[in-house]
């Protein structure tokens, strides 16, 4: 058992990073992509962002995923959002950020990040209304909207796009005599990126 690459388990991309991109008209390579999170979501977006040519940066609530964004998923640099000071210099630096966090948090720290007519894009699913500033979106012409999953068409696409580019996903291979203790994982948040259930290799009762 352990992480591997896979091309087999790419279907989930086409939804939750490529898609809102191409949809809001920011997939020039010129654009510089933001990266919010702490699930599978941010590792994909961070992925296809420097495949499509995008300058990447992480943004994390504390340094323990640096080396792994850095060194193997090859963001270009990592923010700690309590870090005020990196965070200030980084103020109205980005051109749009992709949140994936899946809890509430504020968004006013990120929205400060924004340029001018950025856009922070929710794909996080959170139950509890999120608050923030009006006036920092007012003064800036930010924009702030979501995206949830992708066409059969736009999932073709982004197959496609994986194919072109050798784009893979880490994931877990488990057995059925697994799921139990991959749901405990889970909940946890001990997996990287994906569980992925082998079975046809799981000895199943007849």
């Amino acid at each position: 058992m352990g992480w591997h690459r896979s091309r087999r388990a790419t279907t989930v991309r086409g939804g939750d990073s490529v898609q809102p991109t191409e949809s809001l008209g920011v997939e020039e390579e010129w654009v510089e992509r933001r990266n919010t999170g702490a699930w599978g979501s941010w590792a994909h977006g961070c992925e296809d962002s420097k495949a499509m040519g995008h300058h990447v940066t992480v943004i994390s609530s504390s340094d323990r995923k640096r080396e792994e964004a850095m060194d193997h998923l090859g963001a270009d640099d990592y923010l700690i959002s309590s870090d005020s000071t990196r965070m200030q210099k980084a103020a109205d630096s980005l051109d749009y950020i992709i949140d994936t966090v899946p809890v509430f948090h504020p968004l006013e720290p990120y929205l400060s990040l924004l340029k001018l007519d950025g856009k922070l894009i929710l794909l996080g699913i959170i139950n509890t209304p999120l608050q923030f500033a009006n006036p920092m979106v007012m003064l800036g012409r930010k924009s702030i909207t979501g995206s949830f999953i992708g066409s059969m068409k736009e999932t073709e696409e982004v197959l496609e796009f994986c194919k072109e580019k050798g784009v893979t996903s880490m994931i877990e291979m488990v057995k059925m005599d697994y799921v139990n203790t991959a749901f405990e994982r889970l909940e946890k948040n001990d997996v990287r990126y994906r569980f992925v259930v082998d079975v046809a290799g799981s000895k199943l009762d007849q």
